[in-house]
């Protein structure tokens, strides 16, 4: 029998044995529900065609594509940043790795459901390996997409091993027969062997490798499908890595979700501390400024080019019909960049200053919206009809300023000792400014064609219900998953603390002084 630390037992094991609370059930029913109306609204749209969506001539993609680009980039948090990390030898990674490797596998399985769901004729789908052509990128994509999914699902489980043996031999006698038999299947008689260990190793070890250059290959190809045509927008060098980069920006904001949700539900702040939290949180602010550079490098060839083509597209992300959702997505990566870095900027006696201070902040904040709100009221107020339209225009961005400073100089007093919440906050931020990317890049070209020049797209309730069923698929597998088995890797986190209790016993000596290494090769010393 496979033996495990007694607090590993209790935080890790006995909890996946419990009975389901109500809110446990709660949660289940509602993700079930909206997933049933999700599946009667697919239903429908394929009874009656996609003239239920509002995608149209020559708008043919538009919510469903950019769902899966979205859910394609996601999946970037797992496999490719847990896979780097092992390979670095980052030993920080090892309470995370599980719940960064689920979300890769589930989020592959939502993304791949989007292009069914795009389909009118899913019933052709096999047509693209029946009767694909080898110089299309389409076929390409179906082929790294597969490659990928199933070398995800293979990482996944091959750390799940051990973890499985272990759940097999601790498994209490009031535990369901079919549960004990699923952990005995998925263990493979595993019974802790020096070959086995060495074995699993190694395959881990080759399988990190090798998903590395498979993760970035999916998201490039998928970038080549659009970049490959010659639609206005899309034909762009950049696309390749700027979509690499967006998939892992977006990839570690969903990990900061994920995990500080399985950390908060499951009770696991021993495991998922805030060296977790400092550590992703570097590489979460150096993507976004990475994804920041290549955003603007993107934009600024397009305005400076003035092609007739090109041109509108980037009118109607600036000012145009499409501005609302481009500035919004400016605006996110603003505050998720402010929420992480600005916080750690405050001085610790900047509380002693009042404007330092939240409640103060704050107030001041308040204060001038209402001004401000005052200043945009139509003229028959008293306050509006004593200014002039200038002095009015002046004041109102003055006020508008002060609001922000407020509001900011508030929040970061707040979120200074609030590591967690913060990144909760800035990964929120960055998952929907993501997906407006994903839209402002596929929809502002579709309804800008090269062939017809302005068209007009709206998602209708078909495609919003089926939006809101991919998430709630997503979180069911999550829910699912993480009651089956530990969120933490128990065995990584074991191998961890050993691994620390040997580095702490090393003495590494003080280097000697040169003067004294200049005598000893004299032969003075």
């Amino acid at each position: 029998m496979l033996k495990v630390d007694a607090h590993d037992k209790t935080k890790l094991i006995d909890p996946l044995f419990a009975a389901p609370g109500l809110r446990f059930w709660l949660m289940l029913m509602g993700l079930v529900v909206v997933i049933g109306w999700g599946v009667y609204m697919y239903i429908r749209q394929v009874a009656l065609g996609l003239g239920e969506t509002g995608m149209n001539r020559p708008t043919y993609w538009g919510v469903y594509m950019v769902n899966f680009i979205f859910f394609i980039g996601i999946s970037h948090a797992g496999t490719l940043i847990s896979a780097i990390l092992r390979v670095t030898g980052a030993e920080w990674r090892r309470p995370i790795t599980r719940v960064a490797e689920a979300i890769t596998a589930f989020a592959l399985i939502v993304g791949t459901l989007q292009i069914i769901i795009d389909m009118g004729r899913p019933d052709r789908l096999l047509f693209v390996i029946l009767h694909g052509r080898l110089q299309s990128p389409i076929l390409w994509d179906v082929v790294s997409v597969t490659a990928y999914f199933l070398g995800s699902v293979t990482y996944l489980y091959l750390p799940l091993i051990p973890d499985a043996a272990l759940l097999r031999d601790n498994c209490p006698e009031t535990a369901p027969a079919w549960q004990r038999q699923l952990y005995t299947l998925l263990a493979i008689g595993w019974r802790g062997s020096r070959a086995q260990w060495a074995r699993l190793e190694k395959a881990i070890a080759v399988m990190a490798v090798f998903i590395i250059p498979v993760a970035v290959s999916v998201h490039t190809i998928i970038s080549w499908i659009l970049a490959t045509t010659v639609q206005p927008g899309w034909h762009s060098s950049i696309f390749g890595p700027y979509f690499v980069v967006g998939a892992i920006f977006s990839g570690i904001g969903a990990l900061f979700i994920a995990m500080s949700a399985v950390r908060k539900v499951l009770g696991l702040e021993q495991y998922i501390a805030e060296r977790q939290y400092r550590n992703l949180g570097l590489l979460f602010v150096t993507m976004n400024a990475i994804w920041a550079y290549f955003t603007y490098a993107e934009h600024l060839s397009i305005a400076a080019g003035q092609q007739t083509e090109e041109f509108p597209v980037l009118a109607a992300k600036l000012w145009g019909e499409f501005s609302f959702g481009f500035w919004a997505m400016v605006a996110l990566m603003a505050v998720a960049f402010w929420v992480l870095v600005v916080p750690k900027l405050v001085p610790a006696a900047a509380e002693r200053i009042v404007v330092f201070r939240p409640r103060y902040a704050l107030a001041s904040a308040i204060a001038a919206a209402l001004t401000l709100v005052a200043l945009v009221a139509p003229q028959t107020l008293p306050v509006r009809a004593s200014l002039t339209e200038p002095t009015a225009r002046t004041l109102g961005w003055v006020l508008l300023m002060v609001f922000l400073v407020g509001v900011g100089l508030g929040v970061s007093s707040w979120l200074k000792a609030r590591l967690v919440t913060a990144s909760v906050i800035s990964a929120a931020c960055v998952v929907v400014g993501m997906w407006l990317e994903r839209w402002n890049i596929i929809v502002p070209t579709m309804t800008h064609a090269r062939l017809i020049p302005i068209a007009l797209y709206r998602p209708t309730l078909t495609e919003l219900s089926l939006t809101a069923a991919s998430l709630a698929l997503f979180g069911l597998m999550f829910l699912v998953f993480f009651k089956l088995f530990p969120a933490v890797s128990i065995w990584e986190v074991a191998e961890g603390r050993v691994v620390e209790e040997a580095q702490s016993k090393v003495v590494i000596p003080a280097p000697e002084p040169s003067e004294t290494r200049r005598l000893k090769r004299w032969g003075l010393k």
